[in-house]
């Protein structure tokens, strides 16, 4: 008899929270989750320090590839570019000149050939006759 009455009130406690009912506050939960998320904070923590230290290796790894090759860095690269770009504008009021293709107005354009010869080569052997004479 003593036992099932506890049976049934255990269980009308579980129904009430089932149902939405208040829940019995944990003193500590508050604590507990405090701590919960400082161990989180600290697990990310080691994580970006792990992954820190891995990227150090990496990179002293390329270095040392770069070294040896005498490869130079991207940024290395540009930052020379950039400067041998403002070396040349140095002094100067307007914007860099933009590089000229080859072959855009380096020779001089041949004026041996009329446009009349250019045609006539393309024409069929008799017509080529006819206007060669």
């Amino acid at each position: 008899q003593e036992f099932m009455s506890k049976v049934a009130a255990g269980a009308t406690k579980d129904m009430g929270k089932m149902l939405g009912g208040d829940e019995e506050k944990d003193p500590d939960a508050a604590k507990k989750e405090e701590e919960r998320q400082e161990a989180l904070r600290q697990e990310e923590e080691e994580r970006k320090a792990k992954y820190a230290k891995m990227e150090a290796e990496r990179e002293a790894m390329r270095q040392g590839i770069r070294d040896k090759y005498g490869i130079k860095k991207k940024e290395e690269r540009e930052a020379e570019a950039q400067a041998a770009m403002e070396a040349n504008s140095e002094g100067s009021l307007t914007r860099p000149k933009k590089a000229i293709p080859p072959g855009c107005g380096d020779e001089p354009e041949e004026e041996d050939e009329s446009i009349l010869d250019t045609v006539i080569k393309y024409l069929p052997g008799p017509l080529q006759d006819i206007f060669k004479k």
